[in-house]
């Protein structure tokens, strides 16, 4: 008798978790028509309430992002034509997924191996929505900026440190030559680790692997330069103002995770910060310089030089 109760006490905590994958399964596919008012129900707290909490983030991500476009150049219909894509692949997935855990046969293992699989989608495209977000809010001119003295290259020292995993993996040869001296700059610290960040990222992804990384500051007639230059892992048969495009990715397969607005929202950061960002292409060598005003204070040029 008590392994009855028992057996049917599982079976019962089954059909309620089949349930509640069923009704995230509608509400994705509402998702995936465009209809984004929908908010899930948040039960418990195991995977599946984390990929409830991460669907309803998503929903309200894109409704703020179409909010602050409309603001922009772009308009709600477009936005959504230009990521469709890149929404389409990872929601196809989750319901796949979904489908497949519907199945009451699958072991416990197998169950556990598909929800932590569609957690990861989940937060794929959490990162594609905030990366939109962000882009929608700067093109926009709802983005605040706190100007400081900055020592720029310490700065990019420290984005380095903090990407020293990425990096690991990569296989790649980070080369980096600093100058033995602060380099300041009137800067959003924040925003400046962003664009590192995005830049770094985007060399951790993209280049050949087991090959070098060159990544240089140097001063010149009053700036401060940043270059980095990668080798790619296939050539670039696009411009550098296409691939600055938003929703542009130099991995035309679209093999890599990203959104295609990292350069995007590179560039525009670094502008609003009175600085400029240039892209050099030349077969598969790819080449980021940053241009910034220097201000090494009592600090002669010609020391700072480095032609």
């Amino acid at each position: 008798m008590p392994c009855l109760i028992c057996y049917a006490y599982i079976y019962k905590k089954f059909e309620e978790k089949v349930d509640y994958i069923e009704y995230i399964d509608r509400n994705i596919k509402d998702i995936e028509k465009g209809d984004l008012e929908h908010e899930l129900d948040v039960i418990g707290n195991d995977e599946l309430a984390s990929i409830a909490q991460s669907v309803n983030n998503i929903s309200d991500g894109l409704n703020k992002a179409l909010e602050s476009q409309l603001k922009g150049e772009r308009t709600k219909t477009e936005l959504i034509t230009n990521v469709s894509h890149d929404l389409k692949t990872p929601l196809t997935s989750i319901i796949s997924y979904i489908d497949i855990l519907k199945n009451n046969e699958l072991d416990e293992q197998t169950t556990k191996t598909y929800i932590d699989i569609l957690d990861k989608k989940a937060a794929k495209l959490k990162t594609l929505v905030e990366d939109i977000f962000e882009a929608s809010k700067i093109s926009s001119g709802d983005i605040e900026l706190h100007f400081e003295k900055t020592d720029i290259k310490e700065l990019l020292i420290q984005s380095i440190v903090e990407l020293d995993d990425k990096i690991e993996a990569s296989n790649l040869d980070f080369i980096i030559d600093t100058p033995d001296f602060p380099v300041f700059s009137n800067i959003d610290g924040k925003r400046m680790f962003r664009v590192f960040d995005n830049l770094i990222t985007n060399i951790t992804k993209y280049s050949l692997p087991n090959t070098r990384v060159y990544i240089d500051v140097y001063t010149n007639y009053g700036y401060v330069f940043i270059s980095m230059k990668n080798i790619s892992n296939h050539k670039l048969n696009i411009s550098p103002n296409e691939l600055l495009e938003r929703f542009v990715r130099g991995d035309v397969s679209r093999n890599t995770n990203g959104s295609g607005l990292g350069l995007s929202i590179a560039r525009n950061l670094v502008e609003m910060q009175d600085g400029s960002l240039d892209l050099d292409i030349d077969g598969d060598l790819f080449k980021v310089t940053l241009k910034f005003e220097l201000l090494n204070d009592g600090v002669q040029l010609e020391e700072c030089s480095n032609i």
